[in-house]
């Protein structure tokens, strides 16, 4: 009676459309794999890799303090639709607001679909007595966040979400509203570093006895992974969804991350007692790499990021943070000195910045020498319940 009871639970049926939880191996997948049909002939979406995906939301250290559910929608027996809802702890903690959020939210252009999952999402939030719903958003800010609204038809990213036009109109159908926009810059690499530049940043590091980390490799670098993330904690701590990363959260990306790391995209700055005071973290972009893998590395997937990585002439800005006592005194000038440097030295010509909120005036500052096009915008979006 009672596997019965959970049964019904588990699987809520709407006219034609069917609502079912994940919970085994394969609905998991199913939900995975579904942006690869509806996105299949798209040529700015970017496949994720499918091993990430079941790391990050099977395996995620962010369980200690979230909790989760994933739904698939289906519709004649196939699946049309899928959401991910999250109620991070530490965030409602952190903000003193009571929200669930959503995430791994796509759809077909079905507004039957997209209703049965946000009142899947809010159903939820109100059964442990939410207020609000907001997304896209996932368990921490290094997670895919923001509906892209406009910038269609421009390549994603790796650290992007990717959505179809319609998702706009259907979120606002339901009763969501903007409660944040991030901006996204394509910026130009100069053919030759003014000379400016680089006075400016020796100037900046003889003043605050500051200097570069030398790494030949990755593995020189991940023994300041921990700095590196307590100062991202540090720097990131205002901004709008950030959540404290733990210290298993810390260990989880510095396993996923830094073993790859090429150390010429990497600028990472240290005082005199070799604290980590500031950083920028870019890789040549695997975009092209990851459309050509579909979501694979192996058997060949891994061969197209590797031609990446080697030969690009694209690259993505993911990270860029100050200890704040050092902001505002020119230290970014160091990270793009020595992270220009290596992008004319191996080809690269353009630049994605990646997400950078709306209200972010001093880093959208920094771009301003770059030759910045503003093209692409994504929202974030809440609803009260």
């Amino acid at each position: 009676m009672a596997k019965r009871q959970a049964d019904v639970h588990n699987s809520l049926q709407f006219g034609m459309i069917k609502i079912e939880e994940v919970q085994t191996g394969k609905q998991l997948r199913d939900f995975i794999k579904f942006p690869f049909r509806i996105y299949q002939d798209n040529p700015y979406w970017i496949p994720p890799l499918f091993h990430d995906e079941i790391t990050t939301l099977k395996k995620n250290p962010a369980f200690l303090h979230c909790d989760k559910k994933y739904w698939l929608v289906k519709k004649e027996g196939e699946v049309v639709g899928r959401i991910a809802g999250i109620i991070n702890r530490k965030e409602n903690t952190n903000t003193g607001g009571k929200y669930a959020r959503f995430g791994w939210l796509d759809f077909i252009d079905d507004p039957a679909v997209s209703k049965a999952l946000l009142q899947q999402i809010e159903n939820w939030a109100k059964e442990h007595s939410l207020s609000h719903v907001h997304g896209p958003l996932g368990f921490t800010d290094l997670d895919k966040q923001g509906l892209l609204i406009e910038g269609f038809e421009e390549l994603g990213t790796f650290a992007t979400l990717y959505n179809h036009p319609y998702y706009l109109a259907h979120l606002e159908a339901n009763g969501y509203e903007k409660s944040a926009d991030w901006f996204e810059f394509e910026i130009t690499v100069p053919e030759k570093m003014p000379d400016r530049v680089s006075e400016f940043a020796a100037k900046v590091a003889e003043r605050f006895g500051l200097k570069h980390v030398e790494a030949k490799n990755a593995k020189a670098i991940k023994p300041y992974a921990g700095q590196v993330f307590q100062l991202l904690n540090e720097a990131y701590s205002h901004l709008y969804g950030f959540v404290q990363l733990t210290e298993a959260q810390v260990k989880f990306y510095t396993d996923q991350y830094f073993t790859f790391i090429n150390p010429d995209f990497v600028s990472l700055i240290v005082n005199q007692e070799n604290e980590v005071i500031a950083f920028g973290l870019t890789m040549p972009s695997l975009s092209e790499a990851l459309q050509k893998a579909k979501g694979r590395l192996l058997p060949f997937g891994f061969i197209h990021i590797i031609k990446a990585l080697k030969k690009n002439d694209r690259a993505d800005f993911y990270l860029i943070a100050i200890r704040k006592d050092f902001q505002r005194k020119g230290v970014h000038v160091m990270i793009f000195e020595k992270i220009m440097h290596s992008f004319l030295k191996f080809g690269i010509k353009k630049v994605e910045t990646n997400p950078e909120l709306e209200t972010n005036i001093q880093i959208q500052a920094i771009w301003k020498d770059y030759q910045p096009r503003n093209h692409k915008k994504r929202r974030c979006f809440i609803k009260a319940l």
